[in-house]
């Protein structure tokens, strides 16, 4: 785990940094509708799975930017940004109604990473225990795939004042919308150091990178 300290009075977002940090402590969420149609067709003449395929290209776009990288370290008033971030994933367990969070390690080979994603899944799935341990993973965002329900909007809430910034994502199941395999995201970030546009970036980074993949 490597990062950069950012100086805060450099830092390009510095005016909104303080104010959003230190007079109006918030935080910014959008729900929005992606387009997985082909994903999806893809996912299934390849025989993988689309889950995991999406969770790919998901973490692809938040480690293809800084904004998408940063953190708070309380201790030392500091300002960072991790050179990568992982996806926690959930696996659910219908015999206890829990789930178990799953860490796997980013890595930009799509190949690499499908096998190691889904070997951490099978892993999961062999305990009860929830074992959620922040304090060893402070690089990694929360990925969660709500597979029961398209939802229309969805909101994370954490107390007022605890400066978060990773990101927190979450999806639903896709459903059929005028021919199109549509997926509701939810795109939960800090204000200090996201605002409407960048949290609407990963929309657009998101279809960008899908587009790629299926006509790679």
């Amino acid at each position: 785990m490597n990062y950069k300290v950012i100086d805060k009075e450099t830092y390009y977002r510095k005016g909104v940094f303080r104010h959003f940090s230190e007079d109006c402590k918030c935080s910014v969420s959008m729900t929005s509708r992606v387009d997985v149609t082909r994903l999806v067709d893809v996912s299934k003449l390849s025989g993988t799975k689309f889950y995991i395929n999406f969770l790919y290209l998901l973490t692809r776009v938040l480690n293809s930017r800084d904004d998408y990288r940063m953190a708070y370290l309380w201790q030392t008033n500091e300002l960072i940004c991790y050179d990568v971030i992982n996806p926690t994933q959930y696996v659910f367990h219908e015999d206890t109604e829990t789930c178990t969070p799953v860490y796997t390690n980013y890595d930009p080979d799509y190949k690499t990473f499908y096998g190691n994603a889904l070997a951490d899944v099978e892993k999961a799935k062999e305990t009860r225990e929830y074992g959620l341990d922040p304090a060893n993973h402070p690089n990694w965002f929360d990925a969660s795939y709500i597979s029961w329900l398209s939802y229309d909007s969805l909101n994370v809430e954490l107390p007022d004042g605890y400066l978060y910034f990773q990101p927190i994502i979450n999806w639903g199941k896709y459903r059929e919308e005028n021919g199109r395999l549509m997926l509701p995201l939810t795109v939960r970030m800090n204000h200090a150091i996201a605002d409407g546009y960048l949290v609407a970036k990963v929309y657009k980074l998101l279809d960008e990178e899908i587009k790629k993949f299926v006509d790679g």
